[in-house]
């Protein structure tokens, strides 16, 4: 696990460069305010549907913007800050995340509600996983002790739904005075979380194809679980490999031709090479790629043209339906 342990010595050595700018001058609630941080896009966005028109005047801070990737993310000396002295912190809560426990642990604010994802959602998170075919991690990258989890549980919207309820009842509980409109706002925005979901069993249920190869990462287990999908990858979700062996694309070309498929997908930011190698190597002919958005690196641009959870999970449906032509 050389590369997680990085990341966490430069999450400590960050950790005291910061600890005596912090010293116990935090208070929360700068200039009234209340102040909302959060890691990724799916958590911003849903604290900003359950604020609703905002009227406790909350600043929400997203510590990975203008496109920043989850696992290979590392906080700066200013994002340390603000989570220290923050009012709400939402965190998924897995590898990635194991800079929070030392942040955490000199917090200024001690009145600070924090959300960990994973906990939320206790046995409905799920252990990564290595399907037949896919490239497994060296084994050194491994802890043989402690199966990682699959932080990916946003793209579940069924989890969606019930990380909402924990979402409304932190900031609830960090501004009681408008916990009733954030209880409003939080029912309401649900309600067209469970009509997506609808959709997306609807389309599952109506399309001839039940399988998604990826020529890629995939992030995406929770919501192929979700429907009743299976799935072939060249890579786990959390995985940092890009360059596939001869033996995983012939493994996933052949696949192409058994099962007939007539699409390859790959994640957003993906070049799709290696997607474009296994079509390539299976020989068939008129099979595309096509892309699902994983929806945490959202750049600011995009947020600007109102891109929201919703719409991205719209999208993704959209891609699934031809997909499973």
């Amino acid at each position: 696990m050389k590369r997680k342990m990085m990341r966490l010595l430069i999450a400590i050595f960050m950790l005291c460069f910061v600890a005596a700018a912090v010293g116990g001058c935090g208070k929360g609630k700068k200039n009234g305010k209340l102040s909302v941080v959060v890691t990724i896009f799916p958590e911003y966005d849903w604290v900003k549907e359950i604020l609703g028109d905002n009227p406790g005047d909350a600043e929400i801070t997203m510590l990975l913007d203008n496109g920043a990737d989850l696992h290979s993310y590392q906080p700066t000396a200013d994002d340390i800050l603000k989570v220290q002295s923050c009012d709400v912190f939402i965190y998924v809560g897995g590898e990635s995340d194991k800079w929070v426990d030392n942040v955490m642990s000199q917090k200024s604010n001690k009145n600070m509600v924090v959300l960990n994802l994973l906990d939320v959602l206790g046995d409905k998170v799920k252990e990564e996983e290595v399907v037949e075919g896919m490239e497994a991690e060296d084994e050194d990258e491994h802890d043989e002790e402690e199966a990682e989890k699959d932080e990916h549980v946003w793209l579940s919207l069924k989890n969606a739904s019930v990380i909402c309820d924990a979402v409304k009842d932190a900031l609830s509980k960090a501004d009681k005075d408008n916990a009733e409109l954030y209880e409003k706002n939080c029912k309401a925005y649900k309600e067209k979380l469970e009509k997506l979901d609808a959709e997306y069993e609807a389309a599952v249920k109506e399309a001839s194809v039940k399988t998604l190869l990826f020529g890629d990462r995939f992030p995406f287990r929770y919501l192929a679980d979700d429907y009743g999908l299976e799935y072939y990858a060249a890579f786990a979700g959390c995985s940092a490999e890009s360059e596939a062996s001869f033996k995983t694309i012939k493994y996933l070309s052949d696949k192409i031709n058994e099962l007939k498929l007539k699409h390859v997908m790959k994640i957003e930011s993906s070049n799709g090479k290696l997607a474009n190698s296994i079509i390539e190597n299976s020989g068939a002919k008129d099979v595309d790629v096509l892309s699902l958005n994983s929806i945490q690196s959202i750049s600011r641009e995009d947020m600007k043209n109102g891109v929201s959870y919703i719409s991205l999970m719209e999208g993704n449906l959209e891609v699934l339906k031809k997909a499973l032509q």
